[in-house]
């Protein structure tokens, strides 16, 4: 049966990509937004030796989907001990967050941009046995060459925006031959999984990987030096701040009767010393963490990769970001909530709203808008008991969903190849 019409031009534009492909990664490398030493990588290109046996391939484009994925690798390791696990990303911060995070022997390789010879290229190589995406990301010459290859596919966390389903409901061919492909999709939630189905994939039941992952890791000796210097006043975190955050976060700050001594995580740590200028306009003491670690100022620039775990045990309250300005759409509020860090949110939490919702629902988690935000946080670190009850709720919320996501990972388990042993290899 032929392809699509849609699917056939998409392979026939990709195509014509491929002469002009290395230009264009170069490109985005000058602007800090390729690895340049791993370009090869991304034409399909890998320069480190397929493993023996059986290999898992797990996808994440960027350092959210990417970290949810650590979970299902550590159950590979323990339960599958004879599968390779190749993990790939699609950006820089998050390859540097998985080199951190990933445990020894996981692979880390960035995703070949998807033309139809950058993916022959990398599956001919890793020639994976199953392939695990995760929530929206869908290659069409990537999926279909693996599933034409043997690979079993599987699709976790799965969600459609309302342009991706809007778009994709457009093009009915295309979407049943892509989504039908899957051997095994596990939606995010109900209203994911009826769209899965009305496109012509087989929803074999909910799992968000978002949920069932370990809490945040931390620097046990540098958390105990911080949390010993850092008593003297409330301590306020402003996690994952994006362009026109961070001066709403000083001003409101600027105005409290007792000011807090705020935290600002960029999610960008380039962003640092743009940061650090704003708060020293407004007449603040600020330092860079990346240059002053050992230095405790009114406001702390940690624009360093891999502190979030230690700044929300620290924090009294944390302000989770990329929700303060429309159009970023939130980030994990989980990931406080496991650590009984307090959670206030912006409005604009699009692409956590399942999340924000349920903890809202149970009171677990708090919002003010740009307009109420420092009258709003000031009270929250005024009542700390009520801060402390409302951790607690969000807490307990998040550890029963984890424990629901992690039996969703068996059934991920199982579609990957027992080791055949010796006797079947010979």
């Amino acid at each position: 049966m032929s392809l699509p019409f849609s699917l056939a031009l998409y392979r026939a534009a990709t195509t014509a990509l491929t002469p002009v492909a290395p230009a264009l990664l170069r490109r985005r490398a000058a602007k800090g937004k390729e690895d340049p030493a791993r370009l090869n990588e991304r034409l399909g290109k890998p320069a480190i030796p397929r493993p023996d046996g059986v290999l898992v391939w797990l996808h994440g484009a960027s350092v959210g989907e990417s970290l949810s994925i650590l979970p299902l690798v550590e159950r590979l390791r323990a339960e599958r001990p004879h599968a390779a696990i190749l993990v790939t990303s699609g950006t820089v911060t998050s390859a540097e967050l998985l080199a951190r995070r990933l445990p020894d022997g996981a692979i880390h390789q960035y995703l070949p941009v998807d033309t139809p010879g950058g993916a022959a290229r990398f599956l001919d190589h890793w020639r994976p046995d199953l392939a695990v995406f995760v929530e929206s990301e869908l290659w069409p010459n990537l999926l279909l060459a693996a599933k034409a290859r043997g690979t079993k596919l599987a699709l976790v966390s799965a969600k459609l925006s309302d342009k991706s389903y809007n778009s994709w409901q457009t093009r009915p061919l295309a979407a049943a031959w892509l989504f039908s492909g899957f051997d095994l999709i596990l939606a995010q939630d109900g209203r994911a999984a009826d769209r899965f189905a009305s496109l012509g994939g087989t929803v074999a039941g909910e799992a968000d990987l978002k949920f069932g992952s370990a809490s945040l890791p931390v620097d046990e000796a540098e958390y105990a030096r911080l949390r010993f210097q850092l008593t003297d006043r409330p301590l306020l975190l402003a996690a994952s701040t994006h362009p026109g955050e961070d001066e709403i976060i000083l001003d409101a700050v600027a105005g409290f009767h007792l000011a807090p001594r705020l935290v600002i995580v960029p999610r960008h740590p380039v962003r640092g010393e743009e940061i650090l200028e704003m708060a020293r306009e407004r007449g603040l003491e600020a330092v860079r963490r990346s240059r002053s670690p050992d230095t405790i100022a009114e406001v702390i620039v940690a624009d360093t990769l891999g502190e979030m775990g230690l700044w929300y045990r620290l924090a009294d309250l944390a302000l989770v970001c990329g929700s303060l300005v429309p159009g970023i759409g939130g980030h994990n509020p989980l990931e406080p909530a496991r650590l009984d860090c307090p959670v206030v949110s912006g409005p604009h939490v699009e692409n956590w709203l399942t999340a924000f919702g349920d903890l809202a629902a149970v009171e677990g988690v708090a919002y003010a808008d740009a307009s109420v935000l420092g009258e709003r946080l000031s009270a929250m670190l005024e009542t700390p008991e009520r801060l402390k009850a409302q951790a607690a709720r969000a807490k307990a919320f998040v550890e029963a969903r984890d424990a629901a996501a992690r039996a969703g990972l068996s059934r991920i388990l199982e579609l990957v190849p027992l080791n055949p042993g010796p006797e079947a290899a010979a």
